[in-house]
């Protein structure tokens, strides 16, 4: 696994995780690496944030000599702003890669799960009590709330 800092032409900074170099230029060519803020797709690597490797001589000592010396990293989780951008584009990959099944979600993951159905993504409308069933069947569901559109923008 790979992790690129990635730039957009509106300037939007963000990372993209690959399984390897190949790959990243593979999506890149295909149009399937775009920013999460904006949506395009004019992308490019720049440089990232280099670790800093610290070590502190009191703490050093023969069995923690190795793990004393080696780099240390930070990361900083999304907030505000950002955070809404990626869940928006987590949301729009979800829409466009499953089928609405609407109010019949549970009954068609039933269907699907015990092989009555074709195997797809699926997405639709259940109730907490019809999750819990789905759940206590075996049956592995990814229950997310769905924002107004005005709220992801």
């Amino acid at each position: 696994m790979i992790i690129y800092d990635l730039n957009c032409e509106n300037n939007h900074r963000f990372e993209g995780w690959f399984q390897n170099a190949d790959a990243f230029e593979t999506q890149l060519e295909g149009r399937l690496v775009c920013c999460p803020q904006c949506d395009s797709h004019n992308v490019r690597r720049v440089p990232s944030a280099v670790a800093i490797a610290g070590h502190h001589p009191e703490q050093v000592s023969a069995t923690s000599a190795v793990a004393a010396t080696m780099p240390t990293s930070t990361a900083l989780m999304p907030v505000g702003a950002q955070a809404m951008a990626l869940y928006r584009q987590l949301v729009q990959t979800l829409v466009t890669h499953s089928e609405d099944v609407g109010p019949s979600f549970a009954d068609e993951a039933r269907k699907i799960h015990y092989n009555e159905a074709p195997q797809r993504p699926i997405r639709g409308q259940a109730s907490e009590d019809e999750c819990d069933a789905l759940r206590d069947e075996g049956i592995q569901i990814l229950n997310l709330p769905v924002p107004k559109e005005e709220d992801l923008n």
